[in-house]
């Protein structure tokens, strides 16, 4: 079984450092779009394993996690250059997706199984692609962003905790916290709703302003 802070938690973060060296280094346009491809030929074969009899599970399988839709918005981002959804990819992938990397949630099989393999890439090439469209390209983030990426939150949420309730799942931990999580610091259910989302609002501003302050600047 996987065990967080062990030997392959500390390659995939290894990994993760190498590729992100990488793809700062090739900053180029057609980057992207090879990106966008790897990303769905290497994911979407796991997310159709996952809706195989035996594998499919109501509560876990759907690709409902804000991760699973920061992935999403990552191949559209990367493919379009969509402000939009390079916004959501930004905000979610290097605030909750990069959650993963220091306090996995994940206790399945360890590496190579398929649900290893599955859940770093999500998270990985998130982070990746964020990193590439913000660094590599240039797309900045804004306030404009900002707020859509605030709005298109709070709407999965509010979705999210009615579907939980009728399916009896827990997607994107909104019913219940994950063991060993950064959430156990927030106190119990619903604070730790209220004090994440507070939290998320504020981190995501101060990862916003020193890019629109660099524009007022460059534009005067």
């Amino acid at each position: 079984m996987f065990e967080p802070y062990g030997l392959s938690h500390g390659i995939v973060a290894v990994v993760f450092v190498a590729v992100t060296a990488l793809l700062l280094v090739f900053r180029t346009a057609w980057t992207s779009r090879v990106l966008a491809i790897v990303i769905v030929a290497v994911q979407l074969p796991f997310q159709i394993h996952t809706m195989l009899p035996g594998q499919w599970d109501i509560a876990y399988s759907l690709p409902l996690q804000l991760c699973d839709l920061a992935l999403i918005a990552a191949v559209c981002a990367l493919w379009t250059h969509s402000p939009a959804a390079t916004a959501l990819t930004y905000y979610w992938g290097l605030t909750l997706t990069a959650q993963a990397l220091l306090t996995p949630a994940y206790r399945g099989p360890d590496f190579p199984d398929w649900q290893f393999l599955m859940f770093w890439g999500i998270h990985l090439f998130t982070m990746w692609a964020a990193i590439h469209l913000t660094w590599g390209i240039g797309i900045r983030p804004d306030w404009h962003g900002y707020r859509l990426t605030l709005v298109a939150t709070a709407v999965w949420a509010l979705i999210m905790l009615m579907l939980n309730g009728v399916i009896g799942a827990n997607y994107g931990f909104l019913n219940a916290k994950p063991g060993g999580s950064v959430l156990d610091l927030f106190g119990p259910w619903p604070l730790y709703l209220v004090v994440a989302a507070l939290l998320l609002a504020g981190v995501w501003a101060l990862i916003t302003a020193p890019f629109t302050r660099a524009a007022s600047h460059s534009s005067r």
